[in-house]
Order: C-alpha cells, then structure tokens, then sequence
C-alpha cells in the first residue's frame, strides 16, 4: 500500500492510505530511542485515503502531504508535529501522549475574521445587519453549535449546529471550539470549522459574541480584529432596553448589572483593537468601516482570495529552502511540461483550521523560476 517515511529526530512518521482505516489517511510513529512503535493521538479532520501522495518535512514541525489525483480543494495537507496547538494538546494529554494533527491547506488567504462585543442593547446587531446590507457578498455568519433540541422551524446547519453533548464535549476538548458557554444546562459554541467554511466561500466572518466568549476567541489559534460597542452612557443603554419591550423589569436589571461589568473589560483590559461609541448610528457605522478598511471604492475584486490547489494526476515533489517544485514532466513526452513551484514561505493558520498562504505558479524550468527572484 501506498506510504511515506518522514524522520524527525529519533522519530519516523509513517503515512499510509492502509492503518485499520482505509477510508483516510493512517499515521504511526516509530521512536528509535524505544525501538517501538507508536499510534498517536490523531486530531483534525483526517484526509480520505488516496492512489498515492508524496511527503515534505517543513521546518521539523509539520509534514506537507500532497495527494495525487485528488480535487482541487482536497490535494494539498499538513501534519503538524510540534506546533503550539498540537503542544497544546499534548500537555492537556498529560505530557507523554505523541499527538499530531491534521489541517486542510488552503492557496491564499482571507480577510481577518470581525469579533464584535457589547453589552445587550448597545446595537450590535444593527451596525452588523447594516454591514451584510451594504456589501451582502463581503461578509457572512458563521453558524453555532447547541446541544438544546431544534425548536419549530430550526434547521440543523442553518439556524445551528445541532449535536450531542458528548460530542460536543469532546471537540471542545479536542481544541476545536473557539468559544463555548452553558446556558441553561445546554452547551453553545463557535467551532473553528464553522468560520473556516465562511472564509471558504471567500467572505469575511463576523461573530458577534459576548466579552467572554472575546476573551476566549483571542486565546484561540484565530487571528481576528477584536471591536467593542459601548452606549453613550448606561442611563441611555436603559432607555434602550426599556424600548425594545422585549423583557422583563428583572430582565432589563440583570442586563444592565452584566452590561456594567463589560463595560469595565471592554475598556480596561486590552482585549479589544478598537473600541466605538454608539451614540450616533450612522456616524459609528462609518468609523466601523474605516476600522474594516472598506469604503464605497471596496469591491469583490479587491478581496483576498482563497482556495484549492489544482494538481496534475502524475507529478513528483522535491524541496529547496521555501519551495516545493513539482515536477509535471512525463517520460513518454519529447519535451516535459512546464514545472510548477508550490510556495508555502508565507502560511498561517494551521489545526484547528484551515492552513493558508501556499502560493502555485508554474515555470518553464526551476532555473528560470530562480533567475525571476521567485
């Protein structure tokens, strides 16, 4: 069956299409120091197994996997080995459990996710619902996961990701929730894979969460631009609870006692790269603009893009400094195709999410690829 051998160290990293699980990609570990063999702690969404792939070690912490004959969107992986994630975990393993863990790589890159906080009442919706208005094809949701039961008319996937609890425990566990929090007895969330499909679809994410679940998004892996509503005073955020007519006097009290204390962390704790007064809709919707870099000149065309890596079937791989050549020649032709450069010297993200940043241009010859300072 179809494997690669990887050496770290005292460490092989054997992956094949055959580990007792033939629909995706195995991974085992042989440690020379024990002379034994070992199967780690595998985290991430695992790549369905293929007629073949080819293996590059990058930087001693993470293995590029290039599968042969795959689609676009499913050619291009990693293995992390050593990244603050996978230390992460293993230290929440105990600190002698091996852990790897899998991430899609992705050409390109996306705009930062929007994490916009405040206390209820303060507008946050309204600023956000004039955003999606105004450049509908810019921006999008990403969709929650709960573990209460759907309620009238919810769809899964839609409304929200309905799932077990032991689930989701376990992917919480796992690393793979940016923000979680019980209410009610029922876990509520925001997975990585849920922005990751946003930015996917090429549209910029915006989550619209409470200080708390800021705190813990800026934690996270993710790489976002963290923004704070705040009313031009708490008698004012009064009045606009009061208005809204959709609580109760012991409601509004309990708002108003949870919006204080935001207040303070909002403006005190670093938390947050900008920090907005809604005293004024129009005018606060325009800083938020500016503090998102858009203006009526912002089209689609100007967005970061994203997406897959398209591979010929036959092709083989080699490695110098930052590149990956890849070799698109065929023995049976007079004259080799032209070869194409894989460059990933500029990749960010990683497990949980998506890996972005790889770069592809194709070459006459690797020689003419150097000559252009590529």
């Amino acid at each position: 069956f179809d494997k690669t051998d990887t050496t770290v160290g005292d460490k092989t990293y054997v992956i094949s299409g055959s580990d007792g699980d033939s629909t995706s990609l195995g991974v085992r570990i042989f440690d020379e120091s024990t002379v034994q063999w070992v199967h780690p702690v595998v985290l991430g969404t695992k790549p369905r197994a293929c007629k073949g792939h080819s293996a590059v070690l990058l930087n001693k912490d993470r293995i590029l996997i290039i599968k042969k004959g795959a689609s676009p969107d499913d050619c291009t992986w990693f293995l992390e080995l050593d990244t603050q994630y996978v230390r992460d975990q293993k230290t929440m393993c105990g600190g002698n459990t091996e852990v790897v863990a899998w991430s899609k790589g992705m050409r390109g890159n996306v705009e930062k996710p929007v994490v916009i906080s405040g206390p209820s009442g303060v507008g946050k919706g309204t600023l956000i619902a004039k955003l999606m208005k105004e450049y509908p094809s810019l921006f999008g949701f990403s969709v929650s996961h709960t573990t209460r039961a759907p309620r009238g008319m919810e769809k899964d996937g839609v409304h929200y990701h309905f799932t077990e609890k032991s689930v989701m425990e376990k992917e919480i566990k796992d690393g793979k929730f940016l923000e979680h929090a019980s209410v009610h007895g029922n876990l509520y969330g925001t997975s990585v894979e849920a922005v990751e499909v946003v930015a996917d679809e090429g549209k910029r994410c915006i989550l619209d969460i409470d200080v708390q679940g800021a705190r813990s998004v800026r934690r996270s892996p993710l790489k976002a631009i963290f923004i704070f509503i705040r009313p031009p005073s708490m008698e004012d955020l009064e009045k606009r609870l009061w208005a809204r007519g959709t609580e109760t006097e012991e409601q509004i009290s309990k708002r108003l006692e949870n919006a204080k204390a935001e207040l303070e962390q909002g403006e005190t704790s670093g938390l947050f790269d900008h920090s907005l007064k809604n005293d004024n809709l129009e005018e606060c919707y325009q800083r938020l603009k500016e503090h998102l870099g858009l203006d009526r000149s912002v089209g689609a065309a100007s967005r970061p893009v994203s997406g897959g890596i398209d591979l010929p079937v036959d092709h083989s791989v080699s490695k110098l400094d930052n590149k990956i050549i890849i070799d698109c020649g065929t023995p049976e032709l007079e004259k080799a195709s032209k070869n194409l450069i894989l460059d990933v010297s500029c990749l960010n993200g990683g497990a949980p999410g998506r890996t972005r940043g790889l770069d592809l241009y194709a070459i006459d010859s690797f020689s003419d690829g150097l000559k252009e300072g590529r």
